[in-house]
């Protein structure tokens, strides 16, 4: 650091013009005796060399490298101004297919490859070294494997290496250390091993270094903090654990730090807020992080995306979000935060200033208190409220229908009490309600038939009575709905079964349910799971359950069914549980290939 102070104004401005490629000796171009026909034909051989080993081009793009046409008129192509050598391949997004020539090398004037979105495969041709001017080298989301080549590095003037979304294997070369000029390194998304070089901590003019998805481990060097340009670090989704350098929490540059799903463990410096100042997207979800989150982060005034769920942190949460105006993204489930009392929740009415909030999560957590009516203030562009699994009183405030983006919400294992506000029907975007295992009384609200997009309703476990409306059919989304342990009576509406999108499971078992089983029961075709046992069912198993064929688990114990067991329940081949126990059913068993079955 003292180094640093004592430098002049000179090095510095020296280092800025070297990272933009300015160095006066790069003010003065090469003398240029002229255009050679043998430098113009070797362009010209290289690329039919690469022509003839793209084996599918669909949109033609090779058509135009002909006898026929200009060189420098072929598509795809740039030649330079002066000299009329190529300087530019840009074949992206053209659904090539095929390996890359190693004449790609012979391309000696190439400043810049472009070929992301398209099929190559193989490896990436290692004569590319040779191409001393390039700059840019662009190969994501293609299929390219094997290892990255080392004399990549023979590019000294290379900026940007993008080699995301491939299939690339081995270790990331030490060598690149020397790439002095590399501003951008992304190689997301293969399955590179090994540990990150301490070399890399050379390129200080590094913008962008993002090595997620990979398998990559160990500890994260130190000499990292040294990467003071660094703006976007993405290391998340490999096998890094450790603690995580102090001085990368320093780098004031960053943007986006990243860090989810490895194995990284220790606390968040007290005074990151005030250091990362410019963070925007902040994620290190899916770690061993622990202790509490640090009130400073109320100054990161620039978050978008804020997660630092599935950890250990704990603690009550001091962080004042009003000055993130546009955070849209906030998880931090799945953690011990809170102390189950009350003001647990307060930091939530600061996120009412939040004008660009979509995503809210503090599920499985062990928050307490009261459920602050300013939720329903939240931003009208929020889209999910998880707050389940946590240990949250009080009711659901009638205007949570003021969130009219709402698409899933969930309260589910709490302490609420009171009835599920019947103006929930207007919310017409939900697709996911949760309320299960809370104490909520009263009926199900008719409302609900409204929700025509739901997919998932679970009210289980709370004290509900009254009937199951009928309107409930009018969800022709639903693929999972419970409402066990609760205390329905009366008669299943068939309209319920008329739900032909029911697939994972229906669950209205340990209630007090009347009557017979509709034989519409049968239009549940693709149902994997039905269970209706605990009730006061009567009459025969109907015979229309045959029908439902995608069925592996049948409970229907516990009930007053009588009769003969259909013999067509024989025909449910995917049964692997069926339950007939505690009934007043006579006759012969049918055979199934049930894996467990229970009779009485």
């Amino acid at each position: 650091m003292a180094s640093e102070s004592l430098s002049s104004p000179i090095s510095s401005v020296a280092t800025v013009l070297w990272c933009a490629g300015l160095l006066l000796v790069g003010l003065f171009p090469t003398a240029i005796t002229g255009i050679t026909i043998k430098g113009h034909e070797r362009d010209r051989e290289a690329l039919l060399a690469i022509k003839s080993q793209i084996n599918h081009d669909p949109l033609g793009v090779t058509s135009s490298w002909n006898d026929t046409v200009a060189l420098c008129q072929w598509k795809g192509i740039t030649c330079g101004r002066r000299h009329q050598r190529i300087t530019k391949l840009d074949l992206s997004q053209q659904r090539l297919r095929g390996t890359l020539s190693p004449y790609v090398g012979n391309l000696s004037f190439l400043r810049f490859i472009n070929l992301q979105g398209n099929n190559f495969y193989g490896v990436i041709p290692p004569e590319i070294g040779r191409l001393k001017r390039l700059e840019s080298l662009i190969l994501q989301n293609n299929s390219f494997g094997g290892t990255i080549p080392a004399n990549l590095t023979h590019c000294s003037y290379l900026i940007q290496f993008v080699a995301s979304w491939n299939n690339l294997v081995g270790n990331i070369p030490a060598e690149f250390g020397n790439l002095l000029k590399l501003e951008k390194l992304r190689i997301y998304a293969n399955f590179l091993t090994g540990q990150l070089p301490v070399s890399l901590g050379n390129l200080s003019c590094l913008h962008v270094l993002n090595v997620g998805r990979n398998s990559l481990q160990g500890r994260i060097p130190d000499t990292l903090g040294q990467l003071k340009r660094l703006v976007n670090l993405s290391l998340d989704e490999n096998n890094f654990f450790g603690l995580v350098p102090s001085s990368i929490y320093n780098i004031s540059s960053l943007e986006i730090f990243g860090l989810a799903y490895n194995r990284f463990h220790g606390s968040l410096p007290d005074d990151i807020g005030f250091t990362l100042l410019n963070v925007r997207k902040f994620y290190i979800d899916n770690n061993n992080f622990s202790g509490t989150l640090p009130a400073s982060l109320s100054n990161a005034s620039k978050l978008e995306v804020f997660d630092v769920s599935v950890n250990h942190f704990s603690g009550k949460v001091f962080i004042n979000f009003q000055s993130a105006k546009n955070l849209y993204w906030l998880n931090m489930e799945m953690n011990n935060l809170g102390s189950g009392a009350a003001g647990d929740l307060d930091f939530l009415t600061a996120l009412t200033n939040c004008s660009r909030l979509q995503i809210f999560s503090i599920a499985a957590n062990q928050f307490g208190g009261l459920l602050p009516n300013s939720i329903t203030n939240l931003s009208t562009t929020i889209r999910i409220i998880y707050l389940g699994l946590n240990q949250i009183t009080g009711t659901i405030p009638l205007g949570i229908t003021n969130l009219v983006n709402l698409i899933g919400i969930g309260l589910e294992y709490n302490q609420l009490t009171g009835s599920i506000p019947d103006s929930l029907g207007k919310l017409k975007n939900l697709q996911l309600v949760a309320f299960d295992g809370n104490a909520l009384t009263g009926r199900i609200p008719t409302s609900v038939g409204n929700l025509s997009l739901l997919n998932g309703i679970g009210l289980e476990e709370n004290l509900l009575e009254g009937s199951i409306p009928a309107e409930l059919g009018k969800c022709q989304h639903l693929i999972k709905m419970t409402l066990r342990s609760n205390r329905l009576t009366g008669l299943v509406p068939k309209e319920i079964f008329s739900i032909v999108t029911l697939s994972v499971y229906l669950d209205l078992s340990n209630n007090l349910l009347t009557g017979s089983v509709p034989l519409e029961v049968g239009n549940l075709k693709t149902l994997v799971k039905l269970d209706i046992s605990g009730n006061k069912f009567s009459g025969q198993i109907p015979p229309t359950l045959s029908s439902c064929t995608s069925l592996e688990t049948l409970y229907l114990g516990k009930n007053h069914f009588y009769g003969s067991i259909p013999a067509s329940l024989s025909s449910l081949r995917s049964i692997a549980e069926l339950d007939l126990s505690i009934n007043n059913l006579s006759g012969q068993i049918p055979v199934t290939s049930a894996k467990e079955r229970s009779f009485q």
